[in-house]
C-alpha cells in the first residue's frame, strides 16, 4: 500500500477481532518501522509498553472506561516517554558520529533540557504523537486498523505497568484488524481555515 493510500486509509476503529493476533514477523517490522521516528536531539524518550498479559489487559480496560479495544486488539501499546532520556548516556544517541561533533553536541542537549521541566513534557508528547502516526501509518499500509486512546485513567494505568517516576503516558494505541468499519468522518475543516501565512492577523 502506498503512502498516499495508507493517509486517506487511516481511521480510528473502535471494534477489533479478538481471535486475531499479529505474526511475530509483522509485530517486529511494525516496530521496527516506528523506531525511525525522528525526535529532538535524537534522544529516542518514547518507550512502548506492549501488553500481552491477558489479565493485565482486562484490568487495563476497566480504567478506560470498558472500551473493547484494550482487549479485543491484536496490539496495545501504551506510549510512554522518559522524561530524562536527555540525561541517561547521551553519548548512545551519537555513537555513530565523529567525536568533534559528540563534543558539540552532548553539552547542547544537556544545556537545552536541564532544569526546563515544562521542556521536558513537551518534547516527550512531541515525541510521543510522532511515533504514533508512524505506528498508525505503517500499521495501515500492512492492513491492519488502529486506535489512538486517551479515554483512560492515566494515573491508573500507571500504577497498572509500573510506571517510572520519572515517565510520563501520552496515549495508548490500539492496533488490530477491524470488524466494522470506522464511523463517517466527522467533518474536515476547510484548509484556507487552517493554514495560517507568515502570521496571524492582528483583530
Amino acid at each position: 500500500m502506498d503512502l498516499y493510500t495508507a493517509i486517506e486509509g487511516r481511521r480510528a476503529v473502535k471494534h477489533f477481532d479478538p481471535n486475531h493476533r499479529m505474526s511475530e514477523r509483522e509485530e517486529k517490522e511494525l516496530l521496527k518501522l516506528a523506531l525511525l521516528s525522528p525526535t529532538s536531539f535524537n534522544i529516542q524518550n518514547w518507550r512502548l509498553v506492549v501488553v500481552r498479559d491477558p489479565e493485565l489487559r482486562r484490568e487495563l480496560r476497566e480504567v478506560a472506561w470498558d472500551q473493547s479495544q484494550v482487549t479485543d486488539a491484536s496490539l496495545l501499546l501504551v506510549l510512554c516517554a522518559d522524561l530524562k532520556s536527555w540525561e541517561k548516556e547521551p553519548q548512545r544517541y551519537w555513537r555513530n558520529m565523529p567525536l568533534d561533533f559528540q563534543d558539540f553536541i552532548l553539552p547542547a542537549i544537556d544545556a537545552y533540557y536541564r532544569g526546563r521541566d515544562q521542556v521536558q513534557r513537551d518534547e516527550a508528547m512531541r515525541s510521543c504523537g510522532i511515533i504514533a502516526q508512524t505506528l498508525m501509518l505503517v500499521a495501515r499500509a500492512m492492513d491492519y486498523d488502529s486506535c489512538p486512546m486517551v479515554g483512560f485513567d492515566f494515573d491508573a494505568v500507571g500504577k497498572l505497568i509500573n510506571l517510572p517516576e520519572d515517565h510520563v503516558i501520552a496515549m495508548m494505541l490500539a492496533i488490530g484488524k477491524a470488524t466494522q468499519p470506522a464511523n463517517p468522518r466527522g467533518g474536515q475543516l476547510p484548509l484556507d481555515e487552517i493554514l495560517v501565512v507568515d502570521r496571524f492577523k492582528q483583530e
